[in-house]
C-alpha cells in the first residue's frame, strides 16, 4: 500500500512537472510569437480599398481656396480639406454642402487640424487616401523664370483639340469577359495628342489585348500610375518614348486611336476613337498587378484638369507634336 501511494504521489508530481514545463514553453512559445504576428501585421498595414468620388464643384473650391491661401502667403491644403469632408460625409459627397467647407475652413483660423480632427475616425485614411489621388496636382513651380503655385498636373488630352466625355467609371465591358470599366474614356479624333498628366518614369509600353498600344506612367512617389490606353495604329507613340524614361507634366506622350480588343498586335477592333485614361493607386507593390488593384473614378479630375491644358504645336517633316510652353516644376 506503501508503494502504491508512493507511486501515486510520483505520478502526481510528474504530472504536475510536466504541466509545468508545457505551460512554460507554452508560454515561452507565446511570448516570442507575439512580436513576430505583429510585426507581420503592421508590414500589411496598408490601405486596401480607395472609392474616390470627390465632385468636381468640391475639387474646383477646395483647390482654389489652396491656390489663394498660398498666394496670400498661407499653407491651406485643399487634400486636407477634402479629407475633413470624406471623414464627416464617409466618402460620399452627394452629400456635399459649400457651406461645409466654408465652416471648416472658418475652424483652421482658430484651430488646428489635429484638434479639428482629432474626433474623427477616419480622417487619417481619407488624408492618406486622397493624398494618393491628387498628391501631383498642385504645387509650386516655376514659368519664364517667374515662381507661380497652382495646378502642375495637365490634362490627359492637349489644348485646342476638342473632346466629350461622361462618367462611365464601372460601366460594364464584355469583351474577354464581363467586367467592370476600371477607367475613363476621353472620346477624341484619331491622332490627338495624349499628354503626360503628371510627371514620373515611364513603366510599361506595348501591346495589351484590351488596351491596344497603351502607356503606363508611374509617379516619382509611386502612388499613382496612370494608364494611357486605345493609341493610334501605327504609330501610337511620341518619337522616343521607351520604358524606364523620365517624362515631364505637360510632354506629348502618344496619340489617340481605336486599337485594342485583339490578341494580335496594331489592331484597330474599338469602334470609336477615344483615349481610355486611367489612374491605379499603388500603397504596396503587391497591389499593382493582382485580383484587387485599386482604380478610381478620374471624372471629376479630367474636368478640373481641363483648366490645365498643354499648348503644342506640329512638326510638319515629321508629323510630331512637341508642347510649347514649359515649367519648372519643384520637387
Amino acid at each position: 500500500m506503501l508503494f502504491y501511494h508512493t507511486g501515486k504521489a510520483l505520478k502526481t508530481v510528474l504530472l504536475l512537472f510536466l504541466a509545468v514545463v508545457l505551460l512554460t514553453a507554452s508560454a515561452g512559445y507565446v511570448h516570442q510569437s507575439v512580436p513576430t504576428q505583429i510585426q507581420e501585421k503592421k508590414e500589411a498595414d496598408y490601405i486596401k480599398y480607395v472609392e474616390f468620388n470627390v465632385s468636381y464643384l468640391a475639387l474646383k473650391k477646395a483647390m482654389n481656396l489652396d491656390i489663394k491661401s498660398h498666394e496670400q502667403g498661407g499653407s491651406l491644403s485643399w487634400i486636407q480639406i477634402l479629407a475633413y469632408l470624406g471623414a464627416k460625409y464617409g466618402g460620399n459627397f452627394t452629400r456635399y454642402k459649400s457651406s461645409d467647407m466654408d465652416a471648416f475652413v472658418e475652424k483652421l483660423q482658430t484651430a488646428g487640424i489635429d484638434e479639428i480632427t482629432k474626433d474623427m475616425k477616419y480622417y487619417h485614411y481619407y488624408l492618406e487616401a486622397y493624398t494618393a489621388v491628387l498628391g501631383g496636382l498642385l504645387g509650386k513651380y516655376r514659368e519664364n523664370g517667374e515662381e507661380k503655385y497652382g495646378l502642375i498636373g495637365y490634362s490627359p488630352i492637349a489644348k485646342t483639340f476638342p473632346y466629350s466625355e461622361c462618367d462611365d467609371f464601372g460601366v460594364r465591358r464584355t469583351y474577354g469577359y464581363s467586367r467592370p470599366h476600371l477607367g475613363h474614356d476621353m472620346m477624341a479624333a484619331t491622332g490627338t495628342p495624349v499628354i503626360a498628366v503628371e510627371s514620373g518614369i515611364v513603366e510599361a509600353l506595348g501591346w495589351n489585348q484590351y488596351g491596344g498600344w497603351r502607356i503606363g506612367i508611374r509617379s516619382f512617389d509611386t502612388k499613382r500610375y496612370y494608364y494611357y490606353a486605345h493609341l493610334r495604329q501605327n504609330r501610337p507613340y511620341a518619337a522616343g518614348l521607351g520604358v524606364g524614361q523620365t517624362v515631364k507634366a505637360g510632354d506629348v506622350i502618344g496619340y489617340v486611336g481605336r486599337t485594342g480588343y485583339s490578341s494580335k498586335e496594331n489592331v484597330n477592333n474599338i469602334k470609336v476613337s477615344h483615349l481610355h485614361f486611367g489612374l491605379q493607386l499603388v500603397f504596396d507593390e503587391s497591389q499593382k498587378e493582382c485580383n484587387n488593384e485599386i482604380w478610381v473614378d478620374v471624372y471629376a479630375l479630367t474636368k478640373l484638369l481641363r483648366q490645365h491644358q498643354s499648348e503644342v504645336y506640329r512638326v510638319a517633316e515629321t508629323k510630331e507634336y512637341f508642347r510649347v510652353k514649359d515649367i519648372e516644376i519643384e520637387s
